[in-house]
């Protein structure tokens, strides 16, 4: 829903726009790391004009409704693809909500294009990390890569009153998650599974914290978080960046 809310996270995509086109231009293209997209092997969309997915169901017909449909880039999913063994182009596939969701509010005109990039259910966190830094060494210096999921999120707990509390246990993981951002400290990060309090009932499935490792492979400056909101009690909106 937030897709279609004037919330404060909503309202934080938008500035966020804005302070990428100020700090560093137009990208030539945005790359979503998919928590909807799991697949064996890594896969690109290669799509010139990747169709609209929406991959949910039983939510308002506003949602339904709402059209965001930016070009693809086939020509960086061929840059990666060659670029990176294992990666291969799907020239079909559309855009799910991980990423039109988002890309609506951080880019509203749908002028830039838009790809996504599956995840290997094979892989370990590990090997997430390292295929972002595989993906990082091919220096597109002019393309803005973002992992699309929730760090904490347990829909089998989630509480869908608009004002809904936190749970404690989903903010001391939300808690660990932020210091281990601020410390700089990937290592740990990437050992969630071992390390953080709860994981399991945090990340009952791990298709959406996953998108992160890639981020967290691919920069190895300072990590900054820029939002820290959790809603419906066990669904953290935090978000970093890295560079």
């Amino acid at each position: 829903m937030n897709a279609v809310t004037d919330n404060p996270y909503s309202r934080f995509l938008a500035a966020l726009g804005g302070k990428i086109l100020r700090e560093n231009g137009t990208p030539e293209a945005v790359v979503v790391f998919s928590a909807h997209w799991q697949t064996r092997g890594t896969r690109i969309t290669g799509n010139g004009a990747p169709p609209q997915i929406y991959d949910f169901y039983g939510f308002p017909e506003e949602l339904y409704r709402l059209r965001y449909e930016p070009s693809g880039a086939p020509g960086v999913a061929a840059a990666i693809s060659a670029g990176v063994p294992g990666i291969t182009v799907d020239p079909e596939r559309g855009i799910d909500h991980a990423a039109w969701a988002v890309m609506k509010h951080v880019f509203p005109a749908g002028d830039v294009p838009v790809l996504e990039m599956s995840l290997d259910v094979e892989l370990s966190f590990g090997a997430h990390a390292e295929l972002g830094r595989k993906i990082a060494a091919l220096g597109l210096s002019k393309v803005l890569f973002i992992g699309s999921g929730n760090l904490v999120h347990n829909l089998r707990e989630v509480d869908f009153g608009a004002s809904a509390p936190p749970f404690p246990w989903a903010s001391e993981a939300n808690r660990w998650l932020g210091e281990r951002i601020a410390a700089g400290d990937r290592e740990a990060f990437i050992g969630a599974e071992r390390g953080m309090p709860g994981f399991s009932r945090a990340a009952p499935t791990t298709e959406h914290f996953i998108p992160a490792l890639y981020i967290l492979g691919m920069t190895e400056g300072s990590l900054s978080v820029e939002y820290d909101e959790i809603q419906n009690g066990s669904v953290s909106m935090l978000a970093f960046s890295g560079k």
